[in-house]
């Protein structure tokens, strides 16, 4: 059966399922150059004598990248239907939206065509910074990326537990020091969220200085919090390192040739 354009096209979009070589060689060349180039623009555009004397040139590039990314986007919706996964028509397009590729590429152009109906000079800037989301369209190419967004898939809900425990210490002591210190410190220590800055700080071992504890139990209280931090925040670094050894494990186990013990021979 002769495969029809649709497929192709899907063939050629789809790095890790397209054919080698030919159109999609070319095309995912193309699409690193582009997403290489803006990266390098973004950066350059910061810069105030380069943005002054080429900003034509930037402006020229935003259009025609934006409309390499739309045109992009668009074509993967259509033939997303041809993925197993996202067959049905509607329901399937749905479901594609709803991933995280889909939604990378989306956020690659949405910031350009929200600029054009926004009239406050900081909103307009917010969503210009919005265009670095077009370097995370790298994740298609690169296996670590990969790796790194299916570990943190399969440990989600220990991830989010870990957080949910940071948090907690983190609003529990930060309330515990304003009751502490505000008698002492009531400009510093004024509320308690004006106290999460001290929390932040000290959790993370950052220690940045401009808010601490002067009374004896505030330094008692401030130096176990500090110590219980480490602790807390080793937690999800623990977590991704035991999801790393085990799809490592896992992904050498699965690579090993079975060979059967009689004859020699490989088994499927």
């Amino acid at each position: 059966m002769q495969p029809t354009l649709k497929y192709k096209i899907y063939q050629t979009l789809e790095v890790s399922r397209g054919a080698k070589g030919g159109l999609t060689l070319i095309f995912n060349l193309v699409l690193l150059s582009i997403i290489s180039l803006n990266t390098m623009a973004i950066v350059l555009h910061s810069i105030k004598s380069i943005r002054q004397e080429y900003n034509q040139l930037f402006l020229d590039f935003e259009y025609f990248s934006v409309c390499f990314f739309t045109i992009e986007y668009l074509l993967r919706l259509w033939v997303c239907t041809e993925n197993e996964r996202y067959k049905h028509p509607f329901w399937g397009r749905l479901r594609y939206l709803t991933s995280i590729a889909a939604i990378i590429d989306l956020l690659a152009i949405l910031p350009f065509y929200l600029s054009h109906f926004a009239s406050d000079t900081s909103l307009i800037r917010l969503l210009r910074l919005f265009r670095i989301f077009r370097v995370f369209k790298f994740t298609r190419y690169i296996h670590a990326l990969r790796v790194i967004k299916s570990v943190i898939k399969e440990k989600r809900e220990e991830l989010v537990l870990s957080l949910v425990f940071i948090v907690f210490l983190l609003l529990i002591s930060s309330s515990i020091m304003y009751y502490i210190e505000n008698p002492t410190q009531p400009k510093v220590f004024s509320s308690i969220p004006a106290t999460l800055w001290w929390g932040v700080t000290t959790i993370t071992s950052i220690g940045y200085g401009d808010i601490y504890p002067v009374t004896i139990l505030g330094k008692l209280f401030g130096g176990i919090i500090a110590l219980s931090g480490i602790a807390f925040i080793a937690l999800p670094t623990g977590i991704l390192a035991s999801g790393f050894a085990e799809h490592i494990a896992s992904h050498k186990q699965s690579s090993k040739h079975k060979y059967c013990p009689h004859c020699g021979k490989e088994l499927p």
